[in-house]
């Protein structure tokens, strides 16, 4: 059937977009008009498969899946199916429980029976990756949203990234179009919301996460000269303190929201990971994204240097290398045979770019 359908995971949608603008995965940080959001995702389905909606699905929790407000209002909405899973509290925590399972359910029956030609996901489980799959055998084809991560970090599964048809960014500027905004200071507005503090218990912020093995420069960069005297570093080029670079901006500073997710495509799906393509591919985009105005000043500025590569450029170069595993060890130390051959790429990725914006 040409037409698209839309599953959306609103633990994810809601966690990540909260993340992203209040600094904390909890739900009840965020104002949201749900029917905005729902009349902003409609659009954005049938602009990005250019197909028609046929539906939107809300999969969410709720205690013994009686529906809440939120939950209420999106039900009689147009097109719109809420499909709700169960809260449970387990050792003191409260668990979601069904809602992977549902969406994933969803997924295979609309493709089995060949309901649409797309289908659009807004989640971040790698738990899918089966539906996804099988989906695909059905020939439907997989559009998957992601909601700009905060701070750089990754909030979706990678193995489910590869595998979706299409990638697409909700960033920080659609979801304020889409009305989803920082609400004030809410102490007395979770103590009136009984099911808020429920919910925290499923954002992923309250989850355990891995403690770092070494500071990164950016951590490093907040304490004072004397409190990194004995600490250590694994990915700055020198050891000790990392300083500001004499205005040679860094890649992240030149990168928006949508190159950054079809940085981490790229990456992925094209680079193999040896130290020079890494290295090379780096420079490459850096270099390309200095502004037109100034670019062929700041490459002449950092080339009366080479090889060495300004500290704090250099250490988000190691910085982005470090993701390629066989580039560090365990520890995520990078030895220095690799910095070598990742400087050494970096400078090739530079000189081929201007030879390339010359030719």
């Amino acid at each position: 059937m040409d037409r698209c359908i839309v599953l959306v995971d609103a633990g994810y949608l809601l966690g990540a977009a909260a993340t992203l603008m209040t600094g904390g995965a909890t739900r009840s940080r965020l104002s949201v008009d749900h029917g905005r959001l729902i009349e902003r995702i409609r659009q954005r389905a049938v602009d990005d498969t250019g197909q028609p909606l046929l539906r939107i699905y809300w999969f969410d929790g709720a205690p013994d899946r009686v529906p809440q407000p939120e939950h209420r209002r999106l039900r009689v909405m147009s097109r719109v199916t809420v499909r709700l899973g169960l809260l449970t509290r387990v050792d003191g925590r409260t668990q979601q429980k069904g809602v992977d399972a549902a969406i994933h359910a969803q997924l295979t029956e609309l493709a089995r029976n060949k309901a649409c030609a797309d289908i659009v996901l807004i989640t971040g489980d790698g738990d899918l990756l089966p539906g996804v799959i099988q989906a695909k055998e059905h020939g439907v084809g997989i559009h998957l949203w992601a909601v700009q991560a905060a701070d750089g970090e990754y909030n979706q599964s990678e193995d489910l990234v590869a595998e979706a048809d299409e990638r697409h960014l909700l960033d920080r500027s659609w979801l304020t179009q889409a009305a989803i905004k920082a609400a004030g200071p809410t102490p007395a507005a979770d103590a009136a919301a009984p099911f808020a503090l429920e919910r925290a218990a499923l954002e992923p912020e309250s989850r355990p996460q891995p403690l770092p093995q070494a500071p990164t420069p950016n951590v490093l960069a907040q304490r004072s000269p004397a409190a990194t005297a004995t600490a250590t570093l694994c990915w700055s080029s020198d050891a000790g303190w990392v300083s500001p670079d004499d205005e040679v901006p860094l890649l992240r500073d030149l990168t928006s929201a949508e190159e950054e997710w079809a940085d981490r495509e790229h990456d992925m799906t094209r680079v193999a990971g040896e130290p020079r393509e890494v290295g090379g591919t780096f420079g490459a985009r850096w270099a390309r994204r200095l502004p037109p105005d100034s670019a062929e000043e700041l490459i002449a500025k950092i080339t009366d240097a080479r090889p060495r590569i300004p500290r704090a450029l250099d250490a988000e170069l190691l910085r982005y290398a470090a993701r390629f595993g066989p580039i560090c060890d365990d520890t995520l130390d990078i030895s220095e045979v690799h910095r070598v051959e990742l400087r050494a790429g970096f400078w090739h990725g530079i000189t081929a770019d201007q030879m390339r914006s010359f030719s």
